[in-house]
């Protein structure tokens, strides 16, 4: 069941989305050549908590940690662990928010000292393709406007979105209908509607789009080896167009 947010609603999870993305702020100059995404971990579970908030993915599911740490060829759901990152590495952290009651969700990639040429353009055009998908998402527009932006630019980038993992509602849980697809046909799918509140969250392989499991039911990587990127925003469609919940005031937000 899709549930329209109140302007009220929309409010209070804006100011989960500040905290959140407050933390991905200070991760830009935390995450460098040496620390480990445990450090991460640590790092990201103390300042929400500071913030007299919740690391929401705590027991999502039976999830254990407050991130998701991905790395390399790791798509998502990547365990925080003790090894230290490396000069070039690519690490993806998502997490979500929960200040009082109001859920917010975002991943966002870093490179870890000096981007190679390959992890930068990777990392530019998933940013991209998540902004494109993102000026899609507004009234009168359906799902698949969203996906088929994301997936035409990024296939013609020659690269790959991956299926498997997608966007969603979220609210007062982190997982809501209706479900938002980073691939898809143009004038298809759900109309949006005002007070819908969603994520949109394109993972972009340089290979194929295909994946794999890890043994501990969690982590999937591409199936090919290659690397894998992710960003993901929440935002709420409203009458003057997507409302980012989680901008961290860069380019490309609105």
């Amino acid at each position: 069941m899709i549930t329209l947010k109140s302007q009220r609603e929309i409010d209070q999870m804006a100011e989960s989305g500040a905290i959140l993305a407050d933390v991905h702020r200070h991760l830009r100059s935390f995450i460098k050549p040496g620390i480990t995404s445990w450090d991460i971990e640590e790092f990201v579970r103390n300042f929400i908590e500071s913030h007299n908030a919740v690391a929401a993915q705590i027991g999502f599911e039976g999830y254990k940690y407050a991130t998701c740490c991905s790395i390399n060829n790791e798509i998502c759901h990547g365990f925080p662990r003790k090894k230290a990152l490396k000069e070039g590495d690519l690490i993806k952290v998502d997490m979500c928010v929960d200040y009082k009651g109001a859920i917010s969700d975002s991943c966002w990639a870093y490179a870890v000292g000096e981007a190679t040429p390959e992890v930068k353009k990777l990392m530019d055009v998933t940013k991209k393709a998540l902004y494109l998908g993102i000026e899609q998402a507004v009234i009168g527009n359906r799902i698949g406007d969203i996906g088929h932006a994301i997936e035409s630019y990024v296939e013609g980038e020659g690269y790959g979105v991956v299926r498997d993992f997608i966007g969603h509602g979220i609210g007062p849980t982190i997982h809501e209908d209706p479900m938002v697809p980073h691939y898809g046909e143009a004038g298809k799918g759900l109309r949006l509607r005002e007070g819908m509140v969603i994520t949109i969250e394109p993972m972009v392989n340089i290979g194929d789009w295909q994946m794999k499991m890890d043994p501990n039911g969690w982590t999937a990587y591409t199936r090919d080896g290659s690397l894998s990127c992710q960003y993901e925003h929440s935002l709420a469609i409203t009458k003057d167009g997507p409302r980012l919940l989680t901008s961290q005031g860069e380019e490309g937000t609105y």
